[in-house]
């Protein structure tokens, strides 16, 4: 199975930038190699659904953002450290959430949580204003 671990979060203030890390491991030995999965962040803020935040490819080679993080967010990977990040900058406090980094069980993924098998525990993120 995998794990992931998100870190990162914290109180910060708006306007201030945060980079998010997570790092993916496989427990057991499996078939389909880590790092030809695509990976995502999502959001959650009290009260809400969890929504879509970024995705990216497992070549790094393409991404994808909801619209409301579009050119304050990017998301990138290293996959030779099995780990992803969302850089995040310009943050307002409707960007506070606890975010959680996904896992998809295939080299692309969409917005959609059913791309997503393997989920982190999240950290929390708090934009004062």
């Amino acid at each position: 199975q995998v794990q992931l671990v998100e870190s990162g979060g914290r109180l910060v203030q708006a306007g201030d930038s945060l980079r998010l890390s997570c790092v993916a491991s496989v427990r057991t030995t499996s078939s389909i190699v880590l790092g030809r999965r695509a990976m995502g962040w999502f959001r959650q803020a009290p009260e809400k659904e969890r929504e879509f935040v970024a995705a990216i490819t497992w070549s790094g080679g393409s991404t994808t953002y909801t619209d409301s993080v579009k050119g304050r967010f990017t998301i990138s990977r290293d996959n030779a450290k099995n780990t992803v990040y969302l850089q995040m900058n310009s943050l307002k406090p409707e960007d506070t959430a606890v975010y959680y980094c996904a896992a998809a069980s295939q080299s692309t993924a969409g917005p959609s949580r059913d791309y997503y098998p393997y989920w982190g525990q999240g950290t929390q993120v708090t934009v004062s204003s």
